[in-house]
């Protein structure tokens, strides 16, 4: 299947070439409304809290290496790091990590990707650097065939021990519909993350749910106004930053888990082999592991998302714009993949440490 983004409409009405678009009938809306996040308000599970340790031991162990790391990941839990000198690899054992040396540097697999952004986008492709074998992964879906395959096999050739090639089941497409269900045009999204300025409140959703909808509301008759976009950004990058209509009431920095909300205090970015959870409002709380980190991903429509978080977390049309998490550190916005939360499949996430320096806003 090609990757997709995770729209849903509301009517039936299809998003050519952009989106799974469901009837809002079937989607599996949320239950509660998006101004009811506050209540009932839940403590931060265990996994949750050692998933945060584990992304900060591996920052920490990635500024000790400096230049001479080509990656730090999590394998079965274990903190491992991919490194390039003999010192390392004794400073990496020393912290605790499993360490092993590797041929190809950071700066050399950057530069891979690069070529691969100029001479292999087709729809249905994606690609990003593990750090468990030292290449470029780049995965096809069932889409890419003929010309289109040739095209990236003679990419990935050229490349020899930097990259490697690998077919994948479904097809790419992004996911419209934090968690709570938003309404706008004739599609739902979700809320992914409130923010906020010193003189104002905002929310955060997926790009390409502000390219199809500039006015927001929390229920499918749309008579409860929530905002209007200020901006979104997409192709490139998929974000979008709505600001909220009602200045009586202060949007709750939570997360709805759909039994409860959770608190969200800061944002960051997660280490490959972390354990991460997605909020959203057709497939409810789903976790998973991070696969690989700027990741780009060319949807089945020709768009393409560059720099995204690449998981095995499942998501369904109508999530998109939701909530990736750990504990109360935000990560993510949904933005597509492929697969279902049935089957399992690939999604890819917005970062959303870019998105809060793009506006000049902050999570709370």
């Amino acid at each position: 299947m090609t990757p997709r983004r995770l729209l849903a409409g509301l009517a039936g009405t299809t998003l050519i070439a952009v989106a799974l678009a469901v009837p809002a009938s079937t989607a599996g809306a949320a239950k509660q409304s998006t101004a009811d996040q506050s209540q009932n308000l839940i403590a931060v599970s265990a996994a949750q809290k050692a998933s945060v340790q584990q992304d900060k031991a591996a920052d920490a162990l990635v500024k000790k290496l400096g230049k001479a790391s080509a990656g730090v990941y999590y394998d079965s839990n274990r903190l491992s790091a991919a490194v390039t000198t003999k010192a390392a690899l004794k400073q990496a054992k020393a912290a605790g990590a499993t360490a092993h040396l590797v041929k190809n540097s950071t700066a050399q697999l950057t530069s891979a990707v690069s070529l691969l952004n100029k001479t292999a986008k087709v729809p249905g492709s994606s690609w990003a650097i593990d750090p468990a074998s030292n290449k470029v992964q780049v995965s096809i879906d069932s889409t890419v065939k003929g010309a289109r395959l040739a095209k990236v096999q003679a990419a990935v050739a050229k490349l020899g021990s930097k990259a490697s090639l690998e077919r994948v089941s479904g097809t790419f497409t992004p996911r419209i519909a934090g968690g709570q269900a938003i309404y706008g045009g004739q599609y739902r999204c979700s809320l992914g993350f409130n923010v906020k300025t010193s003189s104002a409140y905002y929310f955060l959703t997926a790009g390409h749910c502000g390219q199809v909808a500039s006015t927001w509301y929390s229920n499918s008759a749309k008579t409860a106004l929530l905002g209007s976009n200020v901006s979104y950004s997409f192709p490139g990058n998929d974000f979008a930053l709505v600001k909220y209509s009602s200045t009586s009431t202060v949007p709750s920095g939570t997360v709805y888990t759909y039994s409860g909300t959770q608190e969200i205090s800061s944002a960051g970015t997660p280490t490959v082999g972390q354990t991460v959870y997605r909020s959203g409002s057709t497939s409810g709380v789903h976790s998973g592991k991070v696969t690989a980190l700027n990741a780009t991903v060319n949807y089945s429509d020709g768009t393409s998302v560059s720099q995204t978080i690449k998981t095995s977390v499942c998501a369904e049309s109508g999530d998109s714009g939701g909530s990736l998490y750990a504990g109360t550190v935000a990560y993510g916005l949904t933005s597509g993949g492929s697969g279902n939360c049935t089957s399992g499949g690939v999604t890819y996430f917005q970062p959303v440490p870019e998105a809060l320096s793009y506006y000049g806003v902050s999570i709370y």
